[in-house]
């Protein structure tokens, strides 16, 4: 049987690609299980300072497979599959050391949608549709969905979207402020390597710290959040890249991060 989670290497960077082309990259529990591994092993690489995440064939991810889900023989709470299975995989990659980026091509629907917006940057093919599929299962969003929607989104748009589970166009999910970018289907790959090739060039502590103020930033007051500014840029200004960060600008020249917090 063909690995369900493919990873190749690259400089500074990996790709890890959903391998279930014929189910629409659906989601059984060892998929989820195994790329939850996947993510493990990039963080134990201390040569890996980017991560893109995409799926194979036609669709990003169609979500969880559902087959087998009414089998008498397998009773089992959603509840608890949740928290076995896929709150580890959306707490994992939430609180990443690197930037992740999700290049979305054809559909992210239900917990597919909510892996590929759970990254930092996500970059869509023009035929990408985004779909919260819960509602016509008689489920809610899950894998994070609730928080990222409404951040994202915004009230209204993430009600819409959860409760009448009709497809958003990548277009549109652009203009509503829930993904970075729309490229032609062909160059999507393209724009992917190359935008983790940057990010793999850049302080890796300080992007990741980005992503830990901004997303604290939407329900907190702004004495909060100059609080947590201080306390992070504490952090922040300690590391070697920050030093590095000054040095170059000094000089007048390109930096040479590391990407290494002390």
């Amino acid at each position: 049987m063909s690995d369900t989670i493919l990873t190749e290497i690259h400089d500074g960077y990996r790709l890890l690609t959903i391998n279930r082309p014929d189910k629409m990259n659906a989601l059984d529990r060892a998929t989820v299980n195994r790329l939850n591994d996947c993510l493990k092993e990039a963080e134990a690489d201390e040569n890996c300072r980017a991560l893109v995440l995409t799926g194979a064939g036609r669709g990003f991810c169609a979500g969880a497979d559902l087959s087998g889900r009414n089998d008498p023989s397998r009773p089992r709470s959603a509840g608890s599959t949740l928290e076995d299975t896929w709150n580890p995989l959306a707490r994992r990659l939430h609180n990443l050391r690197m930037p992740t980026i999700a290049a979305v091509n054809g559909f992210a629907a239900g917990a597919g949608s909510s892996i590929a917006l759970g990254c930092d940057i996500v970059i869509a093919g023009k035929s990408a549709k985004f779909l919260q599929a819960f509602a016509k299962i008689g489920l809610v969003p899950d894998a994070g969905g609730t928080y990222l929607l409404p951040n994202l989104a915004g009230s209204a748009r993430a009600r819409g979207m959860a409760m009448l589970a009709e497809p958003v166009p990548a277009e549109t999910a652009l203009a509503w402020g829930m993904i970075w970018q729309v490229v032609e289907d062909a160059a999507l790959m393209d724009e992917a390597h190359k935008l983790a090739a940057r990010m793999a060039k850049m302080p890796t502590m300080a992007l990741t710290l980005i992503r830990k103020l901004l997303a604290a930033g939407g329900s907190s007051s702004m004495a909060e959040a100059l609080d947590m500014e201080r306390d992070v840029q504490g952090l922040a200004s300690a590391s070697p890249d920050h030093k590095e960060g000054v040095a170059a600008f000094l000089e007048k020249r390109a930096p040479r991060f590391t990407g290494k917090a002390h």
